[in-house]
């Protein structure tokens, strides 16, 4: 069964609200040790340890703990 456009959006949200600070750490790190490189030099050395990092760390970490939120098997608390 293919998932729902739901549970696609929340993966979605989840998968953006971790990626984007592990990248912008890297970007930090990386541009003063790579000074007057181009772009495409930079993204060569940065996505293979970003791909290395989301399907390692960021996805398993994800599925543990929010996979039943991103399933949308999770009741939300009452108020």
């Amino acid at each position: 069964m293919q998932p729902s456009l739901a549970s696609r959006l929340r993966m979605a949200l989840v998968m953006t609200i971790f990626v984007y600070p592990v990248v912008t750490l890297y970007l930090y790190i990386l541009m003063p040790l790579t000074p007057g490189w181009e772009m495409w030099q930079r993204s060569l050395v940065l996505v293979p340890i970003m791909a290395t990092t989301i399907v390692m760390l960021i996805v398993p970490f994800i599925g543990k703990r929010f996979g039943a939120f991103i399933a949308g098997t999770k009741k939300p608390l009452a108020a």
